[in-house]
């Protein structure tokens, strides 16, 4: 069984939003947390403002695209592993000082 993980962050502090080398900590963290590893990154800073952090990570993949003119945030969290909790959306929502969040959970079933 895989796990993909949603989150979508609202009412997120817009300069952590738009900050890079905070959102690759922020995702490097989660990642580490979830006992994975990246395999390789890719991010990029849009002009004026936002921030696409993806990484391919041992476990499968993980994605952060930020959107400081809307203080939103969206999260992709896909893993083969048991290891995507609850506890990994709380921490992304306290570290991007959202102040409201909605998660969902999808249970990919590999056969």
């Amino acid at each position: 069984m895989a796990s993909q993980l949603f989150v979508d962050l609202y009412d997120c502090d817009a300069a952590v939003l738009d900050d890079l080398e905070r959102v690759k900590m922020i995702a490097r963290e989660a990642i580490r947390d979830i006992q994975a590893e990246i395999v390789e990154e890719c991010v990029h800073k849009f002009e004026p403002i936002g921030i696409t952090y993806i990484a391919v990570i041992t476990t499968s993949h993980f994605s952060i695209h930020t959107w400081p003119e809307h203080n939103y945030a969206a999260i992709d969290i896909f893993s083969c592993s048991e290891q995507v909790p609850e506890q990994i959306a709380h921490q992304l929502e306290k570290a991007f000082g959202a102040k409201r969040r909605v998660v969902r959970e999808f249970e990919r079933e590999i056969m």
